[in-house]
């Protein structure tokens, strides 16, 4: 699956969502339930502050239709998610300069980044969303 910052067609297609002041509890199935009914998600997601152990603070939601996007943001900007305001608004590609920390080098140039990618094996992050995806794309079937 791409990532929804890394192709600029996704941003033009008004189909992606900034969601920011997300509180720590927040994880991907949660901002998944708050956004789910505006429309069928396409992709979905918050980065991590690997140092910290912890989500940014911020995530990118993509849905499959721009009618959707403008929806959640009509009915989830200013509202309330576990204690905190949210923001929520186009995405724009200024803000794709957030998720780097390292601007200058590549993630898989490092050695680390290679040995844990690199076995094909998924890790269980990457298990549990696809287990989500399909979980949605069964639930939007029936």
């Amino acid at each position: 699956m791409s990532s929804i910052t890394a192709d600029p067609s996704i941003l033009s297609s008004k189909r992606a969502i900034y969601v920011g002041g997300l509180a720590k509890g927040v994880n991907p199935q949660i901002l998944r339930a708050a956004m789910i009914p505006f429309g069928n998600i396409k992709s979905l997601d918050i980065p991590m502050n690997y140092s910290e152990g912890t989500h940014r603070g911020f995530g990118f939601v993509e849905f499959e239709d721009a009618e959707d996007a403008s929806e959640a943001i009509f009915n989830m900007d200013g509202a309330d998610l576990m204690g905190r305001t949210i923001s929520v608004d186009m995405a724009q590609a200024n803000q794709l300069s957030k998720l780097s920390n390292t601007r200058t080098q590549a993630i898989w140039s490092s050695d680390e980044w290679f040995q844990q990618h690199a076995s094909g094996e998924m890790t269980a992050e990457e298990k549990e969303k696809l287990n989500q995806q399909n979980e949605d794309q069964t639930e939007l079937r029936n």
